[in-house]
């Protein structure tokens, strides 16, 4: 990575030392600890350089507590006050999807991605194994860097990639995964969730899923939204693990990153991480705790981040993960700007997916909303022989559980491509739900 450039070189050089005592270390919390802060003083030092934070409270004085929290609308609204006035040449520029607003820029220097992706891969090495192994991303690398960031992390540890994403006209269709797979034979698959789906349905109805998965052994999902009904679902026609890979922002970088436990475990060593309260307080993080996901990002050179309001909403389960990973763990319940009315109720993306994916004989859903009126439109899976009306009175009761009741409920054999095809660019409310005139 950027062997030409001496300070890229520092960096790995850097990056790879303090994931390796880390390790040694068992991730300690005090070696955490010892790192978050020599990264922090080195944060005070960029941030300095950054508009938006000269003059305020805490900067001058080195004290994150009396910083105030920065939410996401500022920085997308004001984006070059937050970029470092003595930025040296970019290595990178990226946009946010912009899925909750519009697109965010996003410069990186080598020194961001770097450091990124070597603290994410001591977490991802457990997933994806000590051997070198054959690795596919069914991701777009475009705007957004998500396949970048995978491709990345698979140099660093030593894996083949192959990027395949099949939503590229032109270049890499259906027919053309079906044949890498066949000749590559990959035994990890990063997907986002949709794509992934929308493949089996595919392959299932070719008759060709047996052969094609064959040699998969481990999937990991990331780049849009993954519930646990999915990944149970794509669990059982992969006859692989289904793990969610990680949880970020292009914006953020990497926060939490996937164990083979499947566990999504926090990288303190990356981010420093507080929760804010519903009485706006905010708070260190710990075991039990919920609130609003506050991140300084640690990892951040073209564009630190200080006491930043990730918009989501987030809870740390008490108990530890059974891999043994003293690092805490957290669940991603969505952004609390994403909501949508439906009478009484307010459906998010997480509500809505939890409770159409918990009938495996669903793959997909669309929300059409007319006036005052809701219609939810699901999608049964190719291999599904079950009469309409037992597939729409079952979702019915369960979102009747939940305290939402639709107008009507209607069951088709396919969805709008657009409903599967957002990868990274997926927005929730442009591609899920519609407004029907």
């Amino acid at each position: 990575m950027w062997l030409n450039d001496p300070g890229a070189r520092a960096a790995f050089e850097t990056a790879d030392a303090e994931v390796r005592y880390l390790e040694e270390a068992g991730f300690a919390p005090e070696a955490v600890a010892r790192v978050q802060r020599d990264k922090l003083d080195r944060l005070w030092d960029r941030a300095r350089h950054v508009p938006y934070y000269t003059g305020l409270p805490g900067v001058a004085e080195r004290d994150l507590a009396r910083l105030p929290v920065t939410g996401k609308d500022v920085l997308k609204a004001r984006p070059a006050d937050f970029v470092r006035a003595d930025l040296p040449p970019i290595a990178k520029y990226y946009e946010s999807s912009g899925s909750s607003g519009r697109p965010t820029p996003t410069p990186r220097l080598a020194e961001d991605t770097i450091t990124n992706v070597i603290g994410v891969s001591a977490l991802w090495r457990r997933a994806l194994g000590d051997e070198p192994s054959r690795v596919a991303a069914l991701l777009p690398s475009d705007v957004v860097p998500v396949c970048d960031f995978v491709a990345a992390t698979c140099e660093y540890l030593g894996h083949a990639l192959l990027r395949c994403y099949p939503f590229s006209l032109g270049i890499c269709d259906w027919d053309r995964l079906e044949a890498l797979f066949a000749g590559y034979r990959p035994e990890r698959v990063f997907a986002a969730p949709g794509v992934l789906a929308q493949w089996t349905r595919i392959l299932k109805s070719r008759g060709t899923l047996a052969e094609t998965r064959a040699s998969v052994r481990t999937v990991l999902l990331l780049g849009e939204v993954s519930l646990p009904g999915q990944r149970r679902r794509l669990a059982r026609d992969w006859g692989a693990d289904v793990l969610d890979a990680s949880y970020g922002s292009t914006e953020t970088g990497t926060i939490a990153a996937t164990c083979d436990r499947g566990s999504l475990h926090l990288l303190p060593h990356g981010h420093l991480l507080e929760l804010r309260g519903a009485d706006g307080a905010v708070r260190p993080l710990a075991p039990g705790g919920a609130g609003e996901l506050v991140d300084t990002t640690l990892n951040n050179y073209a564009r630190p981040l200080l006491r930043f309001g990730t918009g989501d909403r987030v809870d740390l389960p008490a108990q530890p993960c059974a891999c043994g990973l003293p690092l805490p763990t957290l669940r991603v319940h969505g952004r609390g700007a994403e909501r949508v009315p439906v009478g009484a109720a307010e459906l998010t993306e997480h509500l809505v997916g939890s409770v159409v994916y918990d009938d495996p004989r669903l793959t997909g859903y669309l929300i059409q909303l007319r006036d005052d009126r809701a219609r939810l439109v699901v999608e049964r899976d190719v291999d599904v022989e079950a009469p309409d009306a037992e597939l729409t009175t079952a979702v019915a009761r369960r979102f009747a559980a939940a305290g939402v009741v639709f107008d009507d409920v209607v069951v088709v054999g396919q969805l709008p491509a657009t409903s599967k095809s957002g990868g990274s660019q997926k927005n929730w409310k442009r591609t899920n739900v519609v407004t029907v005139r």
